[in-house]
């Protein structure tokens, strides 16, 4: 039984550290969301994505999750008029980056969910392994 809440414990630990990196990607567009390029005409910032994998876990004997590749999104920049921009082309156009902040705050409140649930999974497997050993040992 306990093989099996530490096995619970090390699969949630996966999560964790899963959505941490998802949070960090979403902080990371979230910073840059308003970041033109350094020249005229340069591309902005791109936004980052994130994507997991199952990953089988040898040493807990169980599949868990990891992040498999941080990439960028490849959907167009938008552009807005600012000629007074330092990025701003030879019409007064700005390439802005591709970073919607509506889905940037929902991808965070997912990963903010997840990351609690996995918390409380951990808190969970911890105390039952806690009573077990109290169990064992005698005392209740």
């Amino acid at each position: 039984m306990i093989d099996s809440l530490q096995a619970a414990l090390r699969v949630a630990g996966s999560g964790l550290s899963a959505q941490s990196a998802r949070l960090r990607v979403v902080s990371e567009n979230l910073a840059n969301a308003q970041s033109t390029g350094a020249t005229p005409g340069a591309d902005p910032y791109r936004r980052k994505t994130i994507t997991f994998e199952n990953t089988f876990d040898r040493v807990a004997g169980q599949d868990v999750v990891a992040v498999k590749q941080v990439g960028e999104d490849q959907s167009a920049f938008q552009v807005q008029q600012d000629p007074g921009n330092p990025a701003a082309d030879e019409k007064g156009a700005v390439k802005m980056p591709n970073v919607n902040t509506i889905s940037e705050m929902s991808d965070m409140r997912e990963a903010n969910r997840s990351y609690e649930a996995d918390l409380q999974l951990i808190k969970q497997s911890r105390d039952l392994i806690s009573m077990t050993i109290d169990l064992l040992k005698g005392t209740s």
